[in-house]
């Protein structure tokens, strides 16, 4: 459609870096008032300014910061990614994460419940706060970011994956319960990509083989992968889509997911990692936040 997403006003969270910063610049750079939040303002005022330089036909980019597990914080995002065009036409809820990695038998339970709470909580208030602004304006699109462990095995993921699959399930049922307003609701699934936080595993390792193995393409996608699936469906193109949970993985989805065992399996030992006791104190076992 000649005029894409110019003049729409969109809310990206987690935009200060990654994923979230592809998903924004793509959106500026076909016209959309965006507005990223996050919680550290360092990165977003970085994000904004490398946006600045593709931001094309008529658009903007604009930050706040914002903890997404804080409801009167995400309704002042929401707020100020509605004050440059006046409307709330699309949201990009990406921000989320992971924690400590480990068996269930070992996880600790606050930070199971964090985890649980920046990706499930964090997207419902997203969804909570953004719906009435975009039935005023007449129907918008709702993108929640899931991931490939959403629905393949990680083992060792903790709550990751739990909270990703939940994010599915709200965005079905989301789907479900506004289609009528003209709100749509989809998540995207991305699976490795080239981000800050997987730079920390090894390029020369066992988990990262685990990963190319198991990818049909060979290779690690990038965040602008994610970022023009984002655009599209926030954008009149995919106006007849809802309810779907799509895949930007190089087909990694159909066959299994990576191996991070050793990453773990060192320090535990394998009784340990079968559900016995640490016969020391039962620290929390190694983490990764992704």
């Amino acid at each position: 459609m000649a005029d894409g997403v110019k003049g729409y006003g969109v809310l990206v969270s987690g935009g200060g870096t990654g994923i979230g910063h592809a998903c924004a610049a793509a959106l500026a750079a076909d016209g959309a008032a965006v507005t990223i939040c996050g919680r550290t303002e360092s990165k977003l005022a970085d994000s904004a300014e490398r946006i600045e330089q593709v931001v094309a036909n008529g658009g903007s980019i604009a930050y706040v910061v914002a903890d997404v597990t804080d409801e009167a914080s995400v309704a002042a995002a929401v707020a100020a990614a509605a004050e440059p065009t006046g409307t709330l036409n699309g949201v990009v809820a990406n921000a989320g994460g992971g924690g400590g990695m480990g068996p269930y038998h070992l996880q600790d339970t606050d930070e199971f419940l964090r985890v649980l709470h920046l990706n499930v909580l964090g997207t419902m208030l997203t969804i909570k706060h953004s719906v009435p602004r975009m039935r005023a304006a007449g129907g918008g699109s709702f993108v929640g970011m899931s991931s490939i462990a959403g629905h393949v095995t990680h083992p060792y993921f903790g709550a990751y994956t739990p909270g990703k699959a939940g994010i599915e399930a709200m965005m079905r049922n989301a789907a479900d319960e506004y289609g009528e307003a003209a709100i749509r609701f989809n998540a995207i699934r991305p699976g490795f990509i080239a981000t800050e936080i997987m730079e920390g595993i090894p390029r020369d390792g066992e988990v990262y083989d685990s990963y190319i193995e198991n990818t049909p393409m060979a290779d690690v996608g990038l965040p602008e992968d994610v970022g023009h699936l984002a655009r599209f469906l926030i954008g009149p193109e995919s106006r007849w889509i809802t309810g779907q949970c799509i895949n930007v993985d190089g087909g990694h989805s159909l066959r299994r997911g990576p191996d991070f065992s050793p990453f773990i399996a060192p320090a535990l030992g394998p009784d340990v990692m079968l559900g016995d006791l640490p016969s020391s104190a039962s620290a929390p076992a190694p983490g990764v936040r992704g």
